[in-house]
C-alpha cells in the first residue's frame, strides 16, 4: 500500500492511541483524515497536505458525513478506517446508569456504525476493496475480576462481533475487516492508574505504547489475506490466569 498514496480515516484521533495511528500511517506516506471532538485543537500533528482534521462528535451522522466528504474533495477516495473513538470507564454492573449506558453506545457503536457505512459505500464505488480495523478490548473475551467492565463491553464485544460479520459479507468486494485488542495501554485514560498495578494486568509484567497499538493496526490494514481477524496486544494476558 505505501507504493501508491492512500487515503485512511482515524476516528478519535486528538490523543492517546488515535493520535499515535494516525502519525503512523503519516509516517508511511498515507493521506490521513484525523477527527475527534476537538482535533483541530489538538498538538499531536504537525501541519501537512497529507492531513486533515474534522472536529465533530462521530457518533453524530452529521460528523461522519462531513468526515467522508472531506477525504473525498480533499484526497479523491477512501482506502483504509480505523474506528478508534470509544469511551471506557469501570464501576460496579449495578451503578450503571441509564446515561452511561447511552454514552458508550452513542460513541461506541453508532461511532462505528455511521462511518463504516459510508465508507463502505465509497469503497464499493471505487471498487478497489479497502480495510477497516476496529479497537476493542481483550476483556471482551478474557474477563477480569479486578475490572468491572461488564456494560463497557457490551459495546466492545459488538464490535467485535460485527467485524466478523463485516468481513464475510465484504469479502468478494475486497473490503477486509478486522480488530485490534489492547490490553493496558499507557494513555490519558491511566495517567492517575499507580504503574505497578497497569504492570501486574499482563504476564510479561509490562504496558503497551500507542506505537504497540498502532503498529498492530498498520499490519491489519496492510494485511491483504487477512480478514475477520482479532489481534490481541495485550502481552498474553488474554491466554489465562498467571
Amino acid at each position: 500500500m505505501t507504493q501508491q498514496q492512500k487515503t485512511i480515516i482515524v476516528t478519535g484521533a486528538s490523543q492517546g492511541i488515535g493520535a499515535g495511528i494516525a502519525r503512523a500511517f503519516l509516517a508511511r506516506g498515507y493521506n490521513v483524515v484525523a477527527t475527534s471532538r476537538n482535533v483541530s485543537k489538538s498538538e499531536a500533528f504537525e501541519p501537512s497536505d497529507r492531513l486533515v482534521l474534522v472536529d465533530g462528535d462521530i457518533g453524530d451522522l452529521a460528523t461522519a458525513v462531513k468526515v467522508v466528504e472531506s477525504a473525498r474533495q480533499k484526497f479523491g477516495g477512501i482506502d483504509g478506517l480505523v474506528n478508534n473513538a470509544g469511551i471506557f470507564f469501570a464501576k460496579p454492573f449495578t451503578d450503571y446508569t441509564p446515561a452511561d449506558f447511552n454514552a458508550l453506545v452513542h460513541t461506541n457503536l453508532e461511532g462505528y456504525l455511521y462511518i463504516s457505512q459510508l465508507v463502505i459505500r465509497q469503497m464499493l464505488e471505487q471498487k478497489r476493496g479497502g480495510s477497516i480495523v476496529g479497537i476493542t478490548s481483550i476483556l471482551v473475551n478474557t474477563p477480569n475480576a479486578a475490572l468491572t467492565t461488564t456494560v463497557p463491553m457490551i459495546t466492545k464485544g459488538g464490535i467485535d462481533a460485527i467485524s466478523r460479520s463485516l468481513a464475510m459479507e465484504y469479502a468478494k468486494n475486497g473490503i477486509r475487516v478486522n480488530v485490534v485488542a489492547p490490553g493496558t495501554v499507557d494513555t490519558p485514560l491511566h495517567k492517575d492508574n499507580p504503574k505497578d498495578f497497569l504492570k501486574s494486568l499482563s504476564p510479561m509484567g509490562t504496558i503497551s505504547s500507542t506505537e504497540d497499538i498502532a503498529d498492530a493496526v498498520v499490519y491489519l490494514t496492510e494485511a491483504k489475506q487477512v480478514t475477520g481477524e482479532v489481534l490481541r496486544v495485550d502481552g498474553g494476558a488474554h491466554l489465562g490466569k498467571w
